[in-house]
């Protein structure tokens, strides 16, 4: 679905199998946000089609964090022009999900070609913001797109909810930290890694207070 001008959505809605919400930024370059499971791909594949777009026409695919639900379809990728990032905190849980997975485990199609550190980051003149919100994962991260005024949240921050810390490395202290500085961003849009999207300041800023202050007195 458009979200905005350039801003497309591929949101998961069956409640029989979990996988993430997938976003595309379409200008000068084609950024794909968070490709969820392999094995449930096509249910994005067929939306880019739909659009005209070919795996071949991806530039970038970045990935808010290395949970299986977001990145296990970087794999589509591997002899394709698109390049991968993930932060570096999140590159070395994917080498150690990769140690107990066994020999079907394909390490080289979740090498990253780059890690993501905090700041700008331009994509063909596509400017985003890499904010590093660990808490759900040890190397989570937002991506503000200051052009749109959205922000991808990935799994820190839902509609009413926010992400789970019972994982390995998450922890609630952090989470909580997290949550409030991408608070302080401008943010019109918010578009999580599940769930729905939230549109208009207004309702972004009354959904950062309502879930600080009723999820935060349980993590």
């Amino acid at each position: 679905m458009k979200v905005t001008d350039g801003l497309h959505a591929f949101l998961w809605t069956s409640i029989s199998e979990n996988n993430c919400n997938t976003y595309l930024i379409d200008g000068p370059a084609k950024v794909l946000i968070d490709p969820g499971h392999f094995h449930l791909f096509d249910h994005v594949a067929t939306q880019l089609k739909e659009l005209g777009i070919e795996i071949s026409d991806i530039d970038l695919v970045l990935v808010t964090h290395a949970h299986p639900d977001h990145f296990e379809a970087v794999k589509y990728f591997k002899n394709q022009p698109a390049l991968f990032a993930v932060s570096l905190e999140d590159w070395r849980l994917i080498q150690r999900i990769g140690e107990h997975a066994g020999p079907t485990w394909d390490m080289d199609a979740y090498t990253p070609d780059f890690v993501m550190g905090p700041g700008d980051l331009n994509v063909k003149g596509i400017e985003l913001k890499v904010v590093p919100s660990p808490g759900h994962s040890p190397g989570s991260v937002a991506l503000y797109w200051p052009a749109r005024k959205a922000l991808f949240s990935g799994d820190v921050l839902f509609r009413d909810g926010l992400g789970r810390t019972d994982l390995p490395g998450g922890n609630g202290a952090i989470l909580k930290r997290s949550i409030k500085t991408l608070e302080a961003f401008d943010s019109e849009w918010l578009l999580p890694g599940h769930g729905e999207i939230i549109q208009g300041a207004a309702r972004v800023r009354s959904n950062f207070k309502k879930v600080e202050e009723f999820w935060f007195n349980y993590i």
